[in-house]
């Protein structure tokens, strides 16, 4: 899976060093809240799309909400989201963009 980020893989900050395995991809996060943040976003959008796995992730904004776009085989999927202090999804909102033809 590829993220935009050059630090982790959903706040790219520097700071930290987790490494974990998310389909396949091992990836670097400062925290252990972002991990679960970054798993929860990835099960929510394959649970949404119906996909197997998420070719790519473009994640933008900061803790009081983001946006996303994920693309898998030429299909694209945007959603807006914010965590909890936990790292669950508080709020979500999702729809698919485009389809492969």
């Amino acid at each position: 899976m590829k993220v935009n980020y050059a630090g982790c893989a959903i706040c790219d900050s520097s700071w930290g060093n987790v490494w974990e395995t998310v389909e396949g991809e091992r990836l670097f996060f400062c925290c252990d809240i972002c991990v679960v943040q970054f798993r929860n976003l990835v099960g929510r959008i394959e649970s949404e799309t119906g996909w197997p796995t998420i070719d790519q992730l473009e994640i933008r904004g900061d803790r009081r909400g983001r946006t996303c776009r994920a693309s898998r085989a030429g299909t694209e999927y945007r959603c807006e989201f914010a965590f909890n202090p936990q790292g669950a999804l508080r709020s979500f909102q999702g729809s698919l963009v485009s389809e492969a033809k």
